[in-house]
């Protein structure tokens, strides 16, 4: 078994997820007392956003960059980024370190692909559905059309995971706006819907929904279990 290296806290909420829905696999995979080897490294979520509010970005890929290094020295084979947003600096960090990165929107677009969807909605922050460097590689490396909420619907799902789901807060209301957005999705022609935020699915789930939700979070956990299962490597 491979040892996974996981970078989080970008919030330690959805780390959590990351780190009992990948020892829930490999306990399922391998069964007993079987758990998964891990390398973690949790940062501090509140300096990250504070750079990536103020538009620091190259700040933001230092710290991380630093961390990916020392979770590399713990012994991890592969790293694994526990957040949609911060691919966005994804090429400073495979600088920094030698062991491949587990990219989440290419497990996630690799699903889509096999599930035969062309078109999908996408949520997370502004930043991931307003920039290009997600929608990017799912259109240009997959093909896949991208479509997200208009402005005030942005602001919205923004706001619903920085102030309340990053702070293990749930709301009914947040909820039905959530659902009322992915609705609008589908009006717009989108056959299935991302949740491009690693803390969105502490919200809303397929159980929901009749629009077809990927949860990027089981996606890429799911992703690290068959690689550290796996002879490949990346």
């Amino acid at each position: 078994m491979k040892t996974i290296g996981l970078l989080g806290g970008m919030s330690w909420e959805s780390t959590a997820s990351y780190y009992a829905a990948i020892n829930r696999g490999i306990k399922s995979r391998l069964g007993g007392l079987h758990s998964a080897k891990i390398c973690l490294y949790s940062v501090d979520f509140d300096e990250i956003e504070k750079l990536q509010h103020e538009g620091k970005w190259a700040e933001t890929a230092e710290i991380l960059s630093r961390a990916a290094h020392l979770v590399e020295q713990g012994g991890a084979d592969f790293l694994m980024i526990c957040t949609n947003t911060m691919h966005k600096v994804v090429s400073e960090i495979e600088s920094a370190i030698t062991i491949p990165v587990l990219h989440i929107a290419d497990a996630t677009a690799q699903l889509l692909v096999r599930d035969q969807v062309n078109k999908v909605g996408l949520l997370g922050t502004r930043f991931t559905m307003a920039q290009d460097f997600y929608k990017g590689r799912l259109i240009d490396k997959f093909g896949i059309e991208v479509v997200v909420p208009n402005a005030d619907d942005q602001t919205i799902v923004h706001d619903v995971i920085y102030n309340e789901l990053c702070q293990g807060i749930v709301r009914a209301e947040s909820k039905l706006q959530y659902l009322t957005i992915i609705s609008k999705l589908q009006k717009q022609g989108a056959q299935a819907v991302i949740l491009g935020c690693t803390e969105i699915a502490l919200l809303v789930g397929q159980h929901d929904t009749d629009v077809p939700v990927y949860d990027t979070t089981e996606i890429h956990a799911n992703s690290g279990i068959e690689l550290a299962l796996s002879e490949i490597t990346l």
